[in-house]
């Protein structure tokens, strides 16, 4: 049986719909003579799908704080990117932008202090600040649903920190150094609703906590000319051969920690030489598989469009709300990543009474 890749796990597995992935795409394999290889094989996959969020991630922050300043769509780590209007359809950072919001987003790292973050009163207006780690997870999302539209401060605070916050700031702790905050206020669109709400964007402050309660200036960004500024995120991150991908994962997972639930799937990626905290050993990894783990992985996470039962088919469209939070069901965390990363959590997208239309279910 002569299988392409693409057939072995796409349209041999599309065959069966709700087969066992791994019984039918190991069998397939099999026939590709990978030999006493194919198991090491099917876990470097699984580890590269384990890994996707976490560098697609950092990918996608590098590109957007590239910046000196804040512009339209990006902004220098640690300061606020206030979109003015709706993202247009030359928009590449990320994918399935919302059509009705306009964005306040920040990166920050928050491994060596916190950041304070304050929202104004928001006079009843919808909006949601989500806060996602370095894994996408939605650690926090204050806004009108979780913590009313009245002026709000938070300190987000790194998985090591301790310490005292001044009065009136409440602590977020970030499982990871990574933390995207990705702010999203309601707009109808109309001039005098966008003057509206550039009115509440100027008010929202960001700040290291050492500067709090002081005068502050953030320092221009450093552009780093060897970044990738026009290619998408997505194809940046599949364009990676494994060795690339599996050393800049290893590197990430020392300042973004793994979840403690995650302890079963990391012990078996030790035989490939992904360990948590530790640079990854290329030696453990079979050199003939480098560059065909990325296609074959990735084939797998669009595969869930088909074969997931969280994935629902409705007038041609694919539908999920299993957003937000994914404990440890990796590849539908990996889906969404490279549909929709910056997934609000469902109560967010469909069930908070936000106003008709607003948004969907990516960025």
């Amino acid at each position: 049986m002569n299988l392409t890749r693409r057939t072995a796990t796409v349209g041999g597995l599309s065959l069966l719909g709700t087969t066992s992935l791994s019984t039918l795409a190991r069998a397939d394999w099999g026939e590709l003579n990978l030999g006493e290889g194919l198991e090491e094989f099917w876990l470097a996959t699984d580890a590269y799908i384990y890994g996707y969020p976490l560098v697609t991630m950092e990918m996608t922050r590098r590109v957007m704080t590239n910046v000196a300043t804040p512009q339209a769509t990006r902004a220098p780590m640690g300061q606020l990117l206030r979109a003015r209007e709706y993202p247009n359809a030359s928009y590449r950072d990320v994918t399935a932008p919302n059509a009705d919001t306009l964005y306040t987003i920040a990166w920050i790292d928050v491994g060596t202090e916190p950041w304070v973050l304050s929202i104004p009163d928001m006079k009843d207006r919808y909006f949601l600040f989500p806060m996602l780690d370095g894994w996408t997870t939605v650690f926090q999302v204050p806004g009108k649903r979780t913590t009313g539209t009245g002026a709000q401060t938070y300190a987000i605070t790194g998985p090591g920190w301790r310490g005292t916050l001044p009065a009136g700031v409440k602590e977020y702790k970030s499982p990871t150094n990574i933390v995207w905050i990705l702010g999203r206020i309601y707009c109808t669109g109309t001039p005098e609703d966008y003057k509206a709400v550039h009115e509440v964007q100027d008010q929202c402050k960001l700040l290291p906590l050492s500067a709090y309660g002081k005068p502050y200036t953030p320092p221009e960004g450093k552009v780093d000319p060897s970044i990738d500024m026009k290619t998408a995120v997505r194809d940046q991150v599949n364009r990676m051969d494994a060795k690339e991908y599996f050393t800049l994962l290893a590197q990430l997972m020392k300042t973004n920690p793994p979840s403690s639930a995650d302890a079963p799937a990391l012990a078996r990626f030790e035989k490939i030489g992904v360990v948590p905290g530790k640079d990854f050993d290329a030696s453990k990894l079979n050199a003939d598989f480098v560059k065909r783990i990325p296609q074959v992985a990735f084939d797998r996470i669009m595969l869930q469009f088909r074969i997931n039962r969280n994935v629902r088919h409705i007038n041609g469209w694919n539908y999920t709300t299993k957003t937000g939070i994914y404990g440890t069901d990796y590849l539908m965390r990996a889906l969404v990543t490279a549909i929709g990363l910056g997934a609000n959590r469902p109560q967010d997208c469909l069930l908070s009474g936000r106003p008709k239309g607003c948004g969907r279910q990516g960025l």
